[in-house]
């Protein structure tokens, strides 16, 4: 088997997509998925050639086995996800409206909520954490339950013996409505690379400025500020700054964008690239699930990834990405 080199860890949920836009009073039948956003970065990590893992708790019932079966399929390794046989599977609905995608969730008492610390002392998961070079959290994690903060607590804090820890601010308002998102500034503090939007920081954390987001967060190496689809920026501890601009898109669908570019970027670390070809990379695997219905994109084949990540600027800004492929 192949070693795995990166472990991402939160809840995904079943996904149903209904077969019509508008109120779901009218609609006569689903398509069913599955979708969350450290298993989404677990698969895009995969479609890159990164050996990952995802780490969770599923129900015991259909729902749960369709997740672990679709991750397998996008060659993530699922050995360490817990089957709960009282709690059941998150569940989402992508309610379609005029402007796009309404996600509906129902994952109060989900068993991902389980999540707590007690992980650590599992034998399949201490396995993969102590052989990976990268654990990737998010903030939705934190917003589930006391347990599932205390879980991210003990991740951080935890030894990391040449291991990098990532965090995905991930903000979900309606997660932090019976909670202090106040917590989320210590936890991102204590990762090693944040990567955020700057709309979603500003809600958060009351900045979007990349600098004042330096200054909010004075320990991760680096700080990664994603910029709508205008640009990415890079700030090192040192307040060194690498700005590059997003691909032009022609957007099928939005969701699961934010968490392929984090396994872009992270995919870049984990191989050595500069920053400049780490923050290409988000933008390349962001725009394969921009390109894509669901939450998965296909990424190009590994030569045009390779041209253009050593593209002169004015060749990238004049790259166009469509469902049909890179022009």
């Amino acid at each position: 088997m192949t070693a795995v080199e990166a472990v991402c860890l939160g809840e995904s949920m079943a996904v149903l997509l209904p077969d019509r836009p508008g109120s779901l009073a009218g609609v006569a039948s689903f398509r069913a998925g599955v979708g969350g956003a450290e298993s989404n970065t677990a698969c895009a990590l995969a479609a890159l050639g990164i050996p990952a893992a995802w780490i969770s708790r599923v129900g015991a019932d259909g729902f749960g086995e369709r997740l672990l079966d679709e991750l397998a399929a996008h060659g993530v390794d699922t050995s360490a996800v817990a089957v709960d046989p009282d709690r059941p599977t998150g569940l989402y609905i992508k309610e379609r409206g005029p402007h796009g995608p309404l996600p509906r969730y129902y994952r109060a008492g989900s068993a991902a909520a389980a999540l707590s610390p007690a992980l650590l002392d599992d034998p399949a998961a201490a396995r993969l954490l102590g052989g990976a070079r990268l654990l990737h959290l998010s903030g939705i994690t934190a917003a589930l339950s006391d347990d599932c903060l205390a879980l991210l607590r003990a991740l951080l804090a935890a030894p990391r013996a040449g291991r990098l820890v990532s965090f995905d601010l991930n903000w979900r308002p309606s997660l932090w409505r019976r909670r202090d998102p106040a917590v989320l500034t210590e936890l991102l503090d204590a990762a090693d690379l944040v990567l955020l939007g700057a709309d979603e920081a500003e809600a958060a954390l009351g900045t979007g400025d990349p600098a004042a987001l330096r200054a909010l967060l004075p320990h991760p190496a680096t700080l990664v500020v994603k910029d709508a689809d205008r640009q990415a920026i890079a700030v090192d501890r040192d307040g060194r700054r690498t700005a590059e601009p997003a691909l032009r898109v022609e957007v099928v669908e939005p969701t699961g964008a934010g968490d392929a570019f984090a396994a872009g970027y992270l995919a870049g670390t984990l191989r050595g690239l500069d920053q400049r070809g780490r923050l290409r990379l988000g933008h390349l695997s962001a725009a394969a699930a921009l390109t894509a219905h669901g939450d998965q994109g296909t990424p190009p084949p590994p030569g045009v990834r390779a041209a253009l990540l050593a593209a002169p600027p004015e060749q990238w800004a004049a790259v166009r990405v469509t469902a049909e492929g890179v022009r």
